[in-house]
């Protein structure tokens, strides 16, 4: 599931934060460079309370772009971040678009230090594997040059590109699994409606922490909100329908953004997609991009 979700109700805390800096590190590990790292660690800056779940509410769940456009301004507006800047003769352009660096972000399906990070955090998460052999995919990784003569992390062994494509297509079907989807669009929904009715303001969204939003949606005096949110939480399973069910809270699982990986691997001094090299890489990225939920996720609760 995606990391708000995870982590959120979970004793095993993941921030954001956690995320960001997760990305800087491995940004400055591979380039030494600090603009792409301070870009980097920056990216998430503008990100509301349950990160890309607000993406739902914005209809931008597939790019999940929306709220980047507000990371100039957080930037420009702290005193404390600017000083910094100023003192290393670093301009905001350079630090405000993560985009514009190939080793901390680009196109799907190549890796770079954001996917690397999530799926290293969330597949540790999710039991996929353990923090010895997290060490050992990382430290085969090197920075090699794809079709368009631009830098990309890869691989210098096909087997532990082969399990990292194994990880990242299992989590691509936790991200588009119903419950996940569903819990989303469900959280922002709620955080909408807190929202209509005044409970909440646009800035509580950058001002809270997950848990004390939580603890508003919780206290909310419209008892319908806290008792949806409290069917929703203690629910073991979301019910599933090829069909709209009426008169519940139903949602019509769509748009899914699939998130595999074939990274490149160095074959004889030469860099090579993972899938024209492995039939197994092939097969786990195949199933990532044929995974065929039900239409429609709903749990017995009207929200309305």
């Amino acid at each position: 599931m995606e990391r708000c979700i995870q982590r959120c109700f979970s004793e095993d805390w993941y921030s954001s934060l956690d995320h960001s800096v997760g990305v800087a590190l491995i940004i400055w590990h591979f380039t030494k460079d600090k603009k792409q790292t301070l870009a980097g660690l920056f990216h998430d800056i503008s990100t509301p309370v349950f990160k890309h779940t607000i993406d739902f509410m914005n209809g931008d769940y597939e790019k999940q772009e929306f709220t980047e456009g507000l990371t100039n301004e957080i930037i420009r507006k702290s005193k404390e971040i600017m000083q910094y800047l100023n003192k290393d003769g670093i301009k905001i352009e350079e630090v405000d678009d993560y985009h514009q660096y190939p080793i901390a972000d680009n196109d799907r399906p190549q890796l770079a230090s954001d996917r690397l990070e999530y799926i290293f955090s969330d597949g540790f998460g999710a039991n996929l594997w353990n923090l010895e052999e997290i060490k050992k995919v990382y430290e085969n990784i090197e920075v090699l040059e794809n079709e368009q003569g631009m830098p990309e992390l890869g691989f210098r062994n096909l087997e532990m590109a082969e399990r990292f494509v194994e990880v990242a297509s299992k989590l691509s079907l936790l991200y588009n699994a119903n419950e996940t989807i569903f819990s989303m669009q469900f959280l922002a929904d709620i955080v909408k409606k807190m929202y209509e009715k005044n409970r909440i303001t646009m800035e509580d969204l950058y001002q809270l922490s997950e848990k004390e939003m939580i603890q508003k949606i919780e206290n909310c005096q419209d008892d319908n909100i806290a008792e949806c949110f409290k069917i929703w939480r203690n629910a073991t399973a979301i019910k599933e329908s090829e069909e709209k069910i009426k008169g519940k809270y139903c949602v019509k699982i769509e748009n899914l953004k699939i998130r595999y990986i074939n990274p490149l691997v160095k074959i004889d001094h030469k860099a090579k997609r993972a899938s024209e090299i492995s039939e197994k890489a092939k097969r786990d990225i195949e199933s990532a991009l044929h995974f065929k939920p039900n239409k429609f996720a709903y749990l017995d609760f009207n929200l309305e």
